[in-house]
């Protein structure tokens, strides 16, 4: 089979997204910069929703990806075009590397910047305590990790209720978000807490 049947036959997904044509450079930036800060991904341009070839002209879209990559997303992303052709009609497969200066930013109509992550089959606005663990692993800071009142009263409900928000441990201990976020961040690091953003809210589990 070929490569990209075999990539089309997995379906789009947290690392694959399809695009029947490049929509623009500032649209396609925000795919981008969610790739390079989750686990990297592959744009298939050419290729229909539901998985059926429709082909493009590659030296336009070549040229678009490429603008968005060098103006629209910050830091540089690292990127790889291959053109194929399959029965006749052109396919680009861009490949996004996952970045090892996380946390990337993709720039909006209104000239400022935002950080995206991928999730499922989405490109969605990366929360701050997302981008505080991205900074403190990318700075491969030790985390030191003092088991106080905060953090034995947070394990204590996750032992009980399987999850929470920041809302909550915010209301559990009556502490600000910028504590609350502060202490999760360390967890989070340290491997001791997971974050899950699969739903509207964030939530955390053990």
């Amino acid at each position: 089979m070929h490569p990209i049947l075999k990539l089309i036959a997995q379906g789009e997904g947290e690392t694959l997204d399809f695009k029947k044509i490049v929509p623009s450079a500032l649209k396609i930036a925000k795919t981008m910069v969610s790739f390079a800060n989750t686990k990297g991904g592959t744009l298939l341009i050419g290729v229909n929703d539901n998985g059926s070839i429709s082909g493009v002209r590659t030296e336009e879209e070549r040229y678009v990806l490429e603008t968005a990559i060098s103006i629209y997303c910050k830091p540089e992303i690292e990127m790889r075009l291959i053109d194929w052709e399959i029965n006749g009609k052109e396919v680009i497969e861009a490949r996004i590397a996952e970045g090892t200066n996380k946390p990337y930013y993709a720039k909006d109509e209104n000239e400022k910047w935002w950080a995206y992550v991928r999730v499922r089959d989405e490109s969605i606005l990366a929360s701050k305590v997302v981008l505080d663990v991205m900074r403190k692993n990318i700075a491969k800071e030790n985390t030191l990790i003092e088991y106080g009142s905060k953090e034995q009263a947070l394990f204590q409900y996750l032992n009980v209720n399987q999850r929470i928000t920041l809302h909550q441990y915010c209301k559990l201990l009556n502490i600000s978000k910028w504590r609350a976020r502060k202490i999760l961040v360390n967890l989070i690091s340290a491997g001791i807490i997971r974050i899950h953003d699969i739903e509207k809210e964030e939530f955390y589990t053990l």
